[in-house]
């Protein structure tokens, strides 16, 4: 026989059963991720957040740039990719040649992005140089950064970032060609052609370590149904 208390013990709807399930399903699949580098690492297996300035690359924009930084890391090097965690992806898919070479870490304000393990170091441009203590000054031999606001304060902590990881590499992101404080004085800037088809467009390639400027070469890209190189000169 059932008791006046349990008539007063709250039931959940089928819907929000349902809801509930698929929330569970969701979080399920993000901390048992699958064993296929295609699928565990695919672009937009986590969702944007759009409350976070989150829009990820294309398939061929990031393919693009992530080839751009496998050839400028080389063999053996070391990646980080701040606040671009499609590029990280693309990465780690094993579709991108050289790419089993080099060794990729992500700086991230997301934590969903923590599901992939000792390759995410979480990263607040807030706080630019709050890094866990086994990364190194100038221990990346490759850079990538999407600053994800276009205020000078977020271009310019970011900057300093940069220039912390980077041994000399750094391929920036960006909408309109904004050009970082922090680095503005050491760099011959490279300006972008309009971006047509996709959110960022690459602005250049250029080595730098510390405010010595050691090789003045750059790639102008632009953006049009993915980043295309369209011209490359050295001085």
């Amino acid at each position: 026989m059932m008791s006046d208390s349990d008539d007063d013990v709250p039931t959940l709807s089928a819907h929000t059963l349902a809801a509930l399930q698929e929330f569970y399903t969701e979080n399920l699949a993000l901390q048992s991720p699958s064993t296929e580098p295609e699928e565990q690492f695919s672009v937009g297996a986590i969702e944007e957040d759009w409350g976070l300035s989150q829009f990820w690359y294309s398939e061929d924009t990031a393919r693009r740039l992530a080839e751009e930084l496998v050839r400028e890391a080389g063999d053996g090097g070391r990646i980080a990719c701040v606040s671009a965690p499609s590029v990280y992806q693309k990465l780690k898919q094993g579709v991108v040649p050289g790419s089993e070479h080099v060794s990729v870490m992500v700086l991230e304000y997301d934590r969903r992005f923590a599901s992939y393990g000792d390759d995410f170091i979480f990263y607040d441009y807030n706080q630019p140089l709050a890094l866990p203590p086994h990364i190194q000054p100038h221990s990346f031999d490759a850079v990538l950064a999407d600053p994800p606001y276009l205020s000078h304060e977020c271009l310019g902590k970011v900057a300093q970032t940069v220039r912390f990881l980077s041994k000399g590499k750094v391929l920036l992101c960006t909408d309109t060609g904004a050009i970082p404080e922090g680095l503005k004085e050491t760099e011959k800037w490279m300006h972008p052609a309009p971006a047509l088809n996709e959110r960022r467009a690459l602005l250049f390639i250029q080595n730098i370590v510390q405010k010595r400027v050691l090789h003045e070469t750059a790639r102008m890209l632009t953006c049009m149904r993915g980043v295309q190189a369209i011209s490359s000169q050295r001085e």
